[in-house]
């Protein structure tokens, strides 16, 4: 059995990696994103922790992914909410789980529907190393190998937890 790890260890050092990551590019106004639903409480914690008088936005990407025909559209759709001017702004990109890349791939796609940002940083809790697009992420908690059939899910809001599931496809 893989052993997970605890998220609040994680976050603190997603939490300093950041901090740091955005001093050394100078990065003095940037906006949280958080990809629904495990990356906009990830998001939310880093945006308390890192700088907490940014704004803070969330995508859904439901309608920007790539694999409708295989599983349909998702029961339940939330609306983006980017309550600040994408043009010229960096903004820090936070998910989850990053897998294939997809999720991610779709969610630049959404972001630059609204504009082009000055810059994007990715932030994710884990990486699974599965990928199938070249995406990797600039803050990153922790990367763990899964066995096949193999899923991992961020469950939430309080308290933040992975667990293992069984892969459904």
């Amino acid at each position: 059995m893989t052993a997970l790890p605890e998220v609040g260890p994680l976050l603190q050092q997603m939490a300093d990696q950041l901090s740091r990551y955005l001093k050394e590019r100078q990065i003095e106004d940037p906006a949280f994103v958080g990809i629904h639903t495990g990356g906009v409480w990830i998001a939310e914690a880093l945006h308390q922790q890192v700088a907490p008088e940014a704004p803070m936005g969330t995508l859904d990407i439901a309608f920007y992914r790539d694999d409708f025909e295989q599983h349909g559209l998702p029961q339940r759709v939330r609306p983006s909410e980017l309550p600040f001017t994408v043009d010229g702004r960096h903004l820090i990109l936070v998910d989850d789980v990053l897998m294939t890349g997809r999720t991610i791939r779709a969610a630049l796609n959404e972001l630059f529907d609204y504009g082009r940002p000055a810059s994007v940083t990715l932030v994710t809790l884990l990486d699974i190393e599965a990928r199938q697009l070249p995406v990797r992420a600039d803050i990153l908690g922790a990367s763990l190998a899964l066995p096949p059939g193999q899923r991992v899910k961020l469950t939430g809001p309080s308290p933040l937890q992975l667990t293992l599931n069984a892969a459904t496809n």
